[in-house]
């Protein structure tokens, strides 16, 4: 069984911690929610099952039938926090202490990286720019960027990459994409996603007023649709995104860096049943 530090999901702990214990011995889910301090002999089952969650007690009573302590009790709080919190501000928080913890024992957990890349423009944006701009000094791609940034933070953002192998540096200044295929798998990227979909979404409302009418297209539709309609509206804009991504990628290289946004949300709310 793995160690806690390297789970993003309490409950497939708790799962195979159970499984664990049966396996070497009679141990049924009674048993476990016994340890816990629960009457209840499904109690630890249907948290398992995602129909229970746990509450700040629960939290150590079942953290002390596992016999977590010391740094994997703390990761044990934060897992369960950033698994069952409602607000943003929280689940980001806990997924930050965890990290902390993994980095300690030298743990990867939840695409650490990714998660990063993903919380800031800054990060796509020099992977893309960078390569076309061989030689180019951090002071140079800087001043190619239309939102603020400062060449201490792109020499920064260029390590990161290099060290993250999102980019590979093959001379002095001078850069290529890696092979790393960019993909949201794990539970905690989708937060950092949200942050940036927010700061892109300011740009483009910018873009708006500040480039001109030839440089950019923005355009939309108002529309009433049912629940099936969304669906296949969305699939549609899936494929759609694919084939952008094949006419982006089929060159090597490139001039600019363009963010394209594809917006589908509801102006109205739902009709009561």
């Amino acid at each position: 069984m793995k160690r806690i530090i390297e789970y993003e999901d309490y409950r497939k702990y708790l799962r195979d911690f159970y499984e664990e214990h049966k396996r070497i011995g009679a141990f049924t889910w009674r048993d476990f929610s016994r340890l816990a301090g629960s009457n209840s002999a499904s109690f630890l089952k249907m948290v398992c099952d995602g129909k229970n969650g746990l509450s700040k007690l629960g939290v150590e009573r079942v953290a002390n039938a596992m016999a977590l302590n010391g740094d994997e009790l703390v990761y044990f709080r934060a897992l369960v926090t950033f698994c069952q919190a409602k607000k943003e501000n929280e689940r980001k928080k806990a997924y930050e202490e965890m990290q902390t913890i993994a980095e300690e024992y030298k743990v990867r957990v939840l695409e650490g990286e990714s998660f990063k890349f993903y919380e800031s423009w800054q990060y796509p944006v020099i992977r893309e720019l960078a390569p076309m701009m061989p030689g180019a000094k951090p002071l140079e791609i800087a001043k190619r960027c239309a939102q603020p940034i400062t060449a201490a933070e792109v020499r920064a953002s260029l390590d990161f990459l290099v060290k993250s192998h999102f980019l590979t540096k093959t001379a002095e200044d001078t850069y290529e994409l890696a092979d790393k295929v960019l993909k949201v798998s794990s539970a905690a990227i989708p937060l950092a996603v949200r942050s940036m979909q927010s700061q892109m979404a300011e740009f483009a409302k910018n873009a708006i007023e500040n480039v001109p009418s030839e440089k950019r297209d923005f355009s939309g539709v108002t529309m009433g649709i049912d629940k099936d309609d969304f669906n296949e509206i969305v699939a549609e804009l899936k494929e759609l995104r694919k084939k952008v991504i094949s006419i982006a990628t089929r060159k090597k290289g490139g001039e600019n860096v363009y963010r394209l946004n594809l917006q589908l949300f509801p102006l109205t709310n739902e009709k009561e049943a």
